[in-house]
């Protein structure tokens, strides 16, 4: 029985009722370098797996490095929060310029997310609870892939496939005037405006999460606004934040963190479109 004081202290708020439920925390297992294409070192990805889950909401990330450089390793630390959470995370190579030119990055990026929804349940994921994010030049991939479903449909697969498109400080408009665009997808202006996400916009595409850094590279705050805009005008379901105290790198790095802001609005965002 309760002394007097604890009930008096439990009533009046003093005391806690009851401590409260923290969620489960999974553990992990990481399963490297899966090859998905031809290419030995860029056709590969990882996978981060929440040990004994199924049917599991799925992300499948992109890292960005201006489509030069970069490598999957770059999204470790979220991917292992998200999988920590019961979320499966897939992290993705591609081919880089200046070997490869566009549109070769974006077709292993599809040949990769094909890959994801044929193979993913046999890592405890739901091949129809897939959202996709990337960081920089890869925000620029996963938003072109799901504003431009070609590259779907050469893999057999189509929008319909992503629950979700979530870019990090992503690039929406490639302008060919710019020697650093022109020489990754040439000058050519209906090919650059064709690579542009923010020009190929519809009605029938995912809902998105545009998130930014309020400290992020020249431009990119912009093009956020812009994109989320077009969005909005054709009515296509999003949501934009921009990051406070974050920069461009730092948007992600910092994403590894449980409570972080942008770790909080990506699980909240896959675990609403996937639910």
């Amino acid at each position: 029985m309760r002394s007097p004081l604890v009930a008096s202290l439990l009533m009046l708020g003093i005391l806690p009722t009851a401590r409260a439920a923290e969620p489960e925390k999974f553990e992990v297992s990481v399963k490297t370098d899966i090859s998905y294409g031809t290419d030995k070192e860029r056709n590969i990805l990882d996978v981060y797996v929440p040990k004994g889950v199924k049917g599991a909401p799925v992300v499948f990330f992109i890292h960005g490095g201006a489509w030069v450089f970069g490598n999957k390793s770059a999204f470790a630390g979220p991917g292992k929060m998200l999988a920590e959470q019961g979320i499966v995370a897939v992290s993705t190579n591609y081919r880089l310029s200046p070997k490869a030119k566009h549109p070769d990055h974006i077709r292993d990026v599809a040949k990769a997310f094909a890959w994801t929804v044929d193979h993913i349940g046999e890592y405890g994921g739901d091949p129809k609870k897939i959202c996709i994010s990337g960081h920089s030049a890869g925000g620029h991939l996963a938003a072109l892939l799901a504003t431009d479903e070609s590259y779907l449909k050469a893999e057999k697969k189509s929008f319909a496939d992503i629950r979700g498109v979530a870019p990090l400080s992503g690039v929406f408009t490639i302008d060919g005037r710019a020697k650093f665009f022109k020489d990754i997808f040439g000058e050519d202006e209906v090919i650059c405006r064709a690579a542009s996400p923010i020009h190929n916009i519809g009605a029938k595409h995912p809902p998105f999460l545009v998130l930014h850094a309020d400290k992020d590279m020249a431009g990119l705050s912009q093009q956020a606004e812009a994109f989320a805009a077009a969005l909005k005008k054709a009515k296509v379901d999003f949501e934009i934040i921009q990051l406070k105290d974050r920069t461009h790198l730092t948007i992600l790095t910092s994403a590894k963190a449980t409570g972080d802001p942008v770790a909080i609005a990506l699980r909240d965002f896959v675990r609403k479109q996937t639910k």
